[in-house]
């Protein structure tokens, strides 16, 4: 193996730096110590004692279809009360004293809504510190974002969320979510991410007479073992947030709702036959932007990041929305959930490297590397080759590549890793690729060269290919072509799951948006450098 496992999804640092905030300023340090994170922040996966599977059992017959029931009464009995309290155009302000109708709406919902969340188990919701008045921060930001769970305090505050425009139509829920008067985006309209952040500022800027607005800046659910990249959307208007943190601190996590994991209803059924669900949200101080934050909403994104992730105990992380997408993609060799091509995908970007150029060259890249064969280079030779200067994020590249710490790596592996990056869903492209560069003069390569290829373009430190090799080997010559590969894959298009890693994959996934974690940030060419992908969510 190539790619090493030290130095996958270390801490980012969240580019530090400049600008302080909130009601005192904080020293700019790193998150103390914490508990290392999982692999990859998107993947979730959960084990069960025999135990545990009997009591599921039980609650299942006896627990889960009455609180399931219930909750969907509440629902039912929320609607009429949103549904004539949301009659009216939507960009109107909301009257100032509220009048006693409006009141006693905002009570009987707020009511409803935590008796639904008492029928699902949340008996006791913990709540730290105090909320700040719209007057105070007009835009409440919380992380870490791992479920649709999290809207426990959207109900609590009713507060205004951002919401994909398809929403307002799903019955029932669409009318509640009409009536906290959440901020649209529209997919149709291209200018509307724009016109999202215009109306967070105008929103922001009313005093008071709007309700806050409830931003999950992660922009996807994670596993909460840290904080990812924030969106810089969020902060764009420049004006004082409050910082909202959530604990689930449950022993058996049926909460979280990842990229890689048990799907959306799983999710509900498991957390429904939990006699308790424990959570707790903590209102942190309200943090003031400075001059220079209010300039480079990136550097103001970064500041909470890491106050907040100071408060949760876990580190931060560079990785984003966009690498979900990596660790989702569909490929024929989908990549496990302890991959360190996140790590690599993450340093491709901090180098300024972007993917859709260096997809286009890889044939040139593929070319040059086969004609050194196998001969290794060192850190200086890298930067060379990649035209960048030394740095440390160069080494922490270079370092992933080195397993034997010797000082040397092969080019071979890196262009493997970059296709991968580039294409995540055409795996069997990079593998044509890789058979290229490590193929003898008769067209074939070894079970060592096989090995090496799929262990990095994988990302994982561990690979019994033997099985694998053999299955396409049936004439035992020692070696195979691309076509012997090919036509393999072809007929056995499940091969990486029954050969390679049979007990470490999960195949339920969830790739349904949540509704609750749109991205709005504008689309330049800093925050979007891939625009041949497409957003999950």
């Amino acid at each position: 193996m190539r790619l090493k496992g030290r130095g996958c999804c270390a801490p980012g640092g969240g580019n530090g730096g400049g600008g302080g905030g909130g009601e005192e300023k904080q020293p700019q340090q790193p998150p103390g110590p914490a508990p290392p994170p999982v692999r990859s922040p998107f993947a979730h996966h959960l084990r069960f004692s025999a135990l545990q599977k009997a009591k599921i059992a039980f609650m299942t017959l006896t627990l889960f279809p009455i609180r399931l029931f219930f909750a969907a009464f509440m629902m039912l009995l929320a609607w009429p009360f949103a549904f004539v309290a949301s009659i009216g155009p939507a960009d109107r302000e909301i009257e100032k004293p509220l009048s006693w109708w409006r009141k006693f709406v905002d009570v009987m919902l707020k009511a409803i809504m935590r008796t639904m969340w008492l029928a699902g188990g949340f008996h006791w919701i913990n709540v730290k510190g105090r909320q700040a008045l719209p007057t105070e921060a007009a835009i409440l930001t919380l992380a870490p974002h791992s479920s649709y769970f999290d809207a426990i305090p959207v109900t609590m505050t009713m507060a205004s969320i951002v919401m994909k425009a398809e929403s307002k139509d799903i019955p029932v829920w669409g009318t509640l979510i009409k009536y906290i008067r959440p901020v649209f985006v529209s997919r149709s309209d291209q200018d509307s991410r724009r016109k999202t952040v215009e109306e967070i500022r105008r929103r922001a800027q009313s005093n008071g007479k709007w309700p806050q607005i409830m931003i999950f800046p992660e922009g996807t659910c994670t596993n909460r073992s840290c904080l990812i990249t924030f969106k810089p959307g969020a902060f764009i208007p420049g004006v004082p947030v409050q910082p909202v943190i959530l604990r689930y601190p449950n022993k058996l996590d049926t909460i979280t709702w990842t990229w890689q994991g048990p799907g959306a209803l799983k999710i509900l059924w498991l957390t429904l036959c939990q006699f308790h669900n424990f959570v707790e949200i903590e209102f942190l101080p309200v943090y003031i932007p400075s001059e220079e934050e209010k300039r480079n909403p990136s550097l103001y994104a970064n500041n909470v990041r890491r106050i907040m992730a100071q408060a949760l105990g876990v580190p931060v992380t560079d990785y984003t929305f966009e690498d979900c997408q990596l660790a989702l993609a569909e490929g024929q060799l989908r990549l496990p959930s302890d991959t360190c091509l996140l790590e690599f995908a993450k340093l491709v970007r901090s180098l300024g490297l972007k993917p859709e150029k260096l997809e286009r060259e890889l044939d040139a890249y593929s070319g040059n590397t086969k004609r050194m064969k196998d001969k290794r280079v060192s850190l200086k030779e890298f930067a060379e080759y990649l035209e960048v200067p030394v740095s440390d994020t160069l080494e922490n590249m270079f370092a992933l590549f080195d397993e034997k710490e010797g000082g040397l790596i092969d080019l071979r592996e890196y262009v493997i890793a970059l296709s991968v990056v580039c294409r995540p869903s055409k795996t069997l492209q990079t593998i044509q690729l890789a058979f290229k560069m490590y193929q003898s003069e008769t067209g074939a390569l070894t079970e060592e060269d096989l090995t090496c290829i799929l262990k990095t373009a994988m990302g994982v430190s561990d690979l019994n290919v033997s099985n694998l090799f053999r299955a396409i080997d049936v004439d035992e010559r020692g070696e195979i072509t691309y076509e012997d590969f090919h036509k393999f894959a072809e007929m056995y298009p499940n091969f990486a799951e029954e050969y390679l890693y049979p007990d470490q994959m999960e195949t339920d996934t969830c790739p349904a948006p949540n509704g609750f974690c749109t991205d709005f940030s504008p689309e330049t060419t800093e925050d979007r450098r891939n625009h041949l992908q497409k957003k999950l969510n």
